[in-house]
């Protein structure tokens, strides 16, 4: 079993896909959780390449968001698509940032993440409302490398 998969159980995994679920039942904006091992670029850095791995730059309203999480270096970041930068403030995701460092900090993997990902449902909402036609483009599920 790999690093990452000792990270969350299964079961702790599933509440945080439930948890994409949920927010993205507010926001026409997609989802990601990836988590790494190791990686020796700065986590803003990586998170943008993973962004791109995995495709989401390709989604209709370029309003994507990744949380990356690098289990080596203890490093987090959340990134936005193009949509969402375009339109939001510049720290626009310092506030989610701070409560998933919060739990982290804590121990609290899953929560932290639940947290955030709930926050970045509602803070999305404002500006790519749920559309009743709103089509899932990305996978919910966690990626890992």
């Amino acid at each position: 079993m790999s690093k990452t998969e000792e990270f969350l159980s299964k079961e702790e995994e599933q509440e945080i896909v439930n948890a994409i679920v949920i927010a993205e039942k507010n926001t026409s904006g997609e989802i990601r959780v990836h988590i790494e091992e190791n990686n020796t670029k700065p986590p803003f850095e990586r998170a943008q390449e993973v962004f791109h791995l995995l495709k989401m730059d390709e989604t209709e309203l370029k309003n994507g968001v990744l949380f990356y999480i690098c289990m080596q270096s203890k490093s987090f970041a959340i990134i936005g698509d193009k949509g969402i930068n375009d339109l939001v403030e510049p720290n626009f995701w310092n506030s989610t940032k701070d409560l998933v460092i919060e739990k982290f900090k804590e121990g609290q993997y899953k929560n932290g993440l639940i947290k955030g990902i709930i926050e970045a449902g509602e803070q999305l909402k404002k500006y790519f409302p749920y559309n009743h036609d709103d089509i899932n483009e990305l996978s919910n599920e966690i990626s890992r490398n």
